[in-house]
């Protein structure tokens, strides 16, 4: 008999959850969720449940709903430089937007975060569809969702060749001769596209990873080259991307008894309607069951969770339903490595300019 499937999971650090109205039923100040110290403790949690790795959501503008949501948020990918050196084991994945942010920019960023978290960077890389994020910067019209796809295409080959502009062994500290760097391990990428003209090499050496993560959405025609692909429309994924790691978005509402849960979930449709998506309401044995039983019907590799309360939700996941997965050996006990690699089994990332 073959040993289970391992699961991977990640979860969303999302304002004070990802319903709505969270802010106005949870414990924590609403200024907290523009602290550090908010995902920091959220991280921490993720973290003591050896979670594979934590996301923060992103954009160039407003939340849109009024004065009834969470309007206003931090730098995603800032917040999780910011709380890098003080995890140690959690995969750090933030949003960035795509659209608007020059890929050598982006390239610098995330592997600036991949030093800072000794290899546990990502990122959730993202186009932007909106007027109101083109009349920020004022310097293009709205791309067509075809053409704004293409172009987060573009950037995550064009990242991946920056990142590989220094090979590894490129800083040599030769104080003899004077040379901080061998020159011959730097390389120019000469990348000529559709959308951008980057020459390179990179400021920044090649991240400790190598190259960091990167994760998309799976509503998007080329998501092909990612190394993660978050979906909500689980059947048929898989036939749609064969070879990425493939994470099923899931909203959870838990509590000890279905009843209690199902109360609460009224309770916040009370303020407002659940989102839209795949979700679970129940207690945490029972996603402990439920979730295996998904990924093994549907080809999927794990599941990208959004509790629907912070601190609430996440609190029982990884006090309860982590156990239960770790003792029906679908899930690791503790961290087996040290990168957010290792956590997904991505294996070593080749540099392509480096000789054979």
């Amino acid at each position: 008999m073959g040993s289970a499937q391992q699961l991977h999971l990640g979860v969303a650090l999302d304002g004070a959850g990802q319903h709505p109205a969270a802010w106005r039923v949870s414990d924590v100040r609403p200024s907290a969720l523009f602290t550090a110290a908010h995902y920091l403790a959220h991280a921490k949690l993720a973290e003591a449940a050896s979670l594979d790795f934590v996301t923060l959501d992103d954009t160039l503008a407003l939340q849109p709903g009024g004065e009834e949501v969470v309007r206003g948020r931090l730098d995603a990918l800032l917040t999780f430089a910011a709380i890098a050196p003080v995890t140690s084991g959690i995969g750090l994945v933030p949003t960035v937007t795509t659209t608007h942010t020059e890929p050598f920019h982006i390239s610098t960023a995330v592997a600036s975060l991949d030093f800072a978290s000794r290899g546990r960077a990502g990122v959730l890389a993202v186009p932007s569809r909106t007027e109101a994020e083109v009349a920020h910067f004022g310097r293009r019209t709205l791309p067509s969702e075809v053409d704004a796809e293409a172009e987060n295409a573009e950037v995550i080959d064009v990242i991946a060749r920056l990142w590989d502009s220094w090979e590894d062994g490129a800083i040599i500290r030769d104080e003899p001769t004077g040379r901080f760097i061998d020159r011959e391990k730097l390389h120019y990428v000469d990348f000529e596209g559709r959308f951008f003209s980057v020459k390179g090499p990179s400021i920044t050496p090649r991240p400790p990873q190598g190259h960091p993560v990167v994760a998309v959405y799976g509503d998007s025609p080329y998501a092909h080259g990612a190394d993660v692909v978050l979906v909500d429309e689980i059947r048929g994924a898989r036939e749609r991307f064969p070879d990425a790691k493939l994470l099923a978005g899931l909203s959870i509402v838990l509590a000890e008894t279905e009843q209690a849960a199902i109360d609460r979930r009224r309770a916040l449709e009370t303020y407002a309607p659940f989102p839209p998506g795949p979700s679970f309401t129940g207690t945490p044995a029972d996603l402990a069951t439920e979730l295996p039983r998904l990924a093994a019907s549907n080809g999927l590799d794990g599941f990208h969770l959004r509790p629907a309360l912070l601190p609430d939700d996440l609190a029982l996941f990884t006090a309860e339903t982590v156990p239960a997965l770790q003792a029906a050996g679908v899930f690791r006990q503790s961290y087996t490595g040290a990168t957010l690699r290792d956590h997904l089994g991505l294996g070593v990332a080749a540099n392509q300019y480096a000789e054979a």
